[in-house]
């Protein structure tokens, strides 16, 4: 193949045959005809079919992420609503301890003031008492000295009744 052969080669391929060309023609018809009656509809179908696929894939994910949104939601108005919880039974547990403490201490204060009017009454009984000894005891000191002191003969009773008459008259301590 020579510098000449080509433009000659270029030259008969570009010569159009007409009886090659219509049988061409009437080939591709008749492939094409062959394919749309074999071919054509199980092509259509199985794009009709990944086309529903798709679709139903598309409308489940919709779904779940609708769904998923809906749970997400849902806990979070469930954490919120122990948070609340959890805050009002803190703030309930701190009002009892409060409340506990309050109590104690007023029944501390209630049995201390008890335990001090106690102390104060049996105080004040054991003075009462002291001073009735010692006042008996004043009459007796009173009595034997005043019967040393007069050596006169008063009886027991009338002495006792001078001694007590006495000691009435000294002030109260």
């Amino acid at each position: 193949m020579g510098p000449m052969t080509l433009p000659i080669l270029a030259a008969s391929i570009m010569q159009l045959n007409p009886g090659l060309t219509f049988w061409t023609i009437v080939t591709f018809l008749v492939v094409l005809v062959i394919l749309r009656l074999t071919a054509w509809k199980p092509i259509m179908a199985m794009i009709d079919e990944r086309e529903r696929t798709i679709r139903e894939a598309l409308e489940s994910a919709k779904r779940e992420r609708e769904e998923a949104e809906r749970l997400l939601a849902e806990q979070k108005e469930a954490i919120a609503n122990a948070r609340r919880e959890a805050a009002e039974l803190i703030r309930k547990n701190q009002a009892e301890v409060e409340a506990a403490r309050e109590a104690a201490l007023r029944r501390a204060k209630e049995e201390a003031d008890r335990l001090i009017a106690d102390a104060r009454r049996s105080i004040e009984e054991e003075r009462a008492k002291a001073v009735a000894e010692i006042r008996a005891l004043a009459v007796d000191l009173a009595i034997a000295a005043a019967g040393k002191l007069l050596e006169a003969n008063l009886d027991e009773e009338k002495q006792r009744k001078l001694a007590e008459d006495f000691l009435a008259k000294i002030p109260q301590a």
